[in-house]
């Protein structure tokens, strides 16, 4: 049960901020905690609704959208399912970059300016506005109570994205404090930094933790290191996002925490996604985004089968994400899960496209594949794959004690067997991994771009 303090910020100090700043943040989450439990028809039906109104609004006040669909001769008032929009062409970062004004509704007012953190290359400056403000905050909230937490109860947050943390300002710190919120920054994971984090953790005693899988997996570990024990704080939950979860980070983060770790999915230009319920499901925001999965050729991806995710928020009428491609993987899941809610689910994200590898005969290999070798050596205690080209491959390594000639000579070794005998792999020694400049840690990095995959195989 929530303290009178929680129930206190969750019921009338958070209400009234979203009402300031003309958010309808309470009504959407109420609306959703209702039609998460409809019946997958009720649900898709909805999601139809919404999306004709989308297509409708764009068709006539969105320049960009506009003239796309007079061109194609597509009338949206003639959808009839969600699979109509294979009709209209994907909206990419390169698109966005050359028709930003473009995209604007003729009638928008208050945008706020946006952009990505452009960890994987030159950011991404967006516009968004308050209805999609609204629904984003209602679907995060919302997969917060999943777990029996809420705004106002103590909370650690470890982040990078200089975005939030140029944020802090007095106003900002008046607020997290009010909220029982702190920030720690994941920029730096020396000895003395993960000492403070850890002793931050102990002393705020927080009901639930959020952040990259990567960073908190790195306080873990170097807990236990120390041999300090941090599953008596009373942790109900830790919620990790921005990047794949991996298994040894799960385990790590729950057997240290003694909690359950949720898994979050989105991304700020995409929007609130998925998000891991109790029960172990990814649900989708079905009320707010469609999904579709494609392959390599941009055709619907086979049932099953892993494909990129392409969004389509349904709350962003004053800057449309339609079709938008987001560079993730992923499978659709098929079964409803246990929990008894309607939302569909992603069976599993298998990370972003650079997540992948490519052999010299063309065939995608995913990243986990080097992960594999590089985790079943003795004294790897940290690392990072570079794919330069089909021929060059390097790996940095933190190295301890039992790293050794052989070691490094079973990395070339298992690198080559996976990515072709005439592979260059550089095995670079370090005495740390630096995080990008989002904050996060990315254990697999490829140059090879996609559209060159298909002509991997006749290099």
């Amino acid at each position: 049960m929530s303290s009178l303090y929680t129930r206190l910020v969750s019921g009338l100090v958070f209400p009234v901020q979203e009402k300031l700043k003309s958010h309808t943040t309470v009504r959407v989450r109420r609306e959703m905690e209702q039609t998460q439990w409809w019946p997958a028809d009720r649900l898709a039906d909805l999601q139809l609704q919404r999306l004709r109104a989308l297509l409708q609004e764009a068709g006539q006040h969105v320049p960009y959208y506009r003239d796309i669909f007079a061109r194609l001769g597509f009338d949206p008032r003639r959808v009839q399912s969600v699979s109509d929009l294979q009709a209209l062409p994907f909206l990419d970062k390169a698109a966005i970059r050359a028709h930003t004004e473009a995209l604007r509704h003729d009638h928008a007012i208050g945008l706020a300016r946006f952009n990505t953190g452009g960890s994987s290359g030159e950011p991404l400056i967006f516009y968004i506005g308050a209805r999609r403000v609204s629904h984003d905050v209602a679907a995060k909230w919302r997969a917060t109570r999943w777990w029996g937490v809420d705004i106002g109860d103590p909370e650690i947050v470890v982040w990078g994205s200089p975005i939030e943390l140029g944020a802090q300002d007095r106003v900002r710190r008046w607020r997290d404090a009010l909220m029982r919120t702190e920030l720690l920054p994941a920029f730096e994971m020396s000895e003395a930094k993960l000492d403070g984090f850890v002793a931050r953790i102990r002393a705020r005693r927080p009901r639930m933790l959020f952040g990259y899988p990567s960073a908190l997996s790195h306080i873990a570990r170097h807990a236990e290191k120390r041999g300090q024990r941090m599953d008596d704080l009373g942790i109900r939950v830790a919620f990790v996002t921005s990047e794949r979860l991996y298994d040894e980070q799960r385990d790590a983060i729950s057997r240290v925490f003694g909690c359950p770790v949720a898994n979050g999915y989105g991304s700020r230009d995409a929007g609130f996604i998925a998000h891991q319920c109790p029960a172990g499901s990814m649900h989708l925001t079905a009320e707010d985004v469609v999904v579709e999965l494609i392959d390599r050729d941009g055709q619907p991806a086979a049932p099953g089968e892993p494909g990129e995710i392409v969004v389509t928020h349904l709350a962003t009428h004053d800057f449309p994400f339609i079709r938008y491609r987001t560079g993730d993987i992923a499978v659709m899941g098929e079964a409803p899960c246990t929990c008894g809610r309607g939302l569909p689910t992603l069976r599993e994200i298998q990370g972003r496209a650079t997540d992948f590898v490519v052999a010299t005969d063309g065939t995608v290999i995913h990243g986990l594949a080097l992960i594999y070798v590089l985790r079943d050596l003795p004294g790897v205690q940290a690392f990072r794959v570079e794919q330069h080209d089909l021929y060059r491959t390097s790996v940095q390594i933190v190295a301890g004690p039992a790293f050794d000639a052989a070691s490094e000579a079973a990395v070339v070794k298992g690198f080559r067997q996976r990515l072709g005998m005439q592979v260059a792999v550089d095995v670079v020694r370090v005495e740390a991994i630096a995080p990008e400049r989002s904050g996060k840690f990315r254990y697999i990095v490829s140059h090879v771009a996609p559209g060159s995959m298909r002509e991997a195989a006749h290099a």
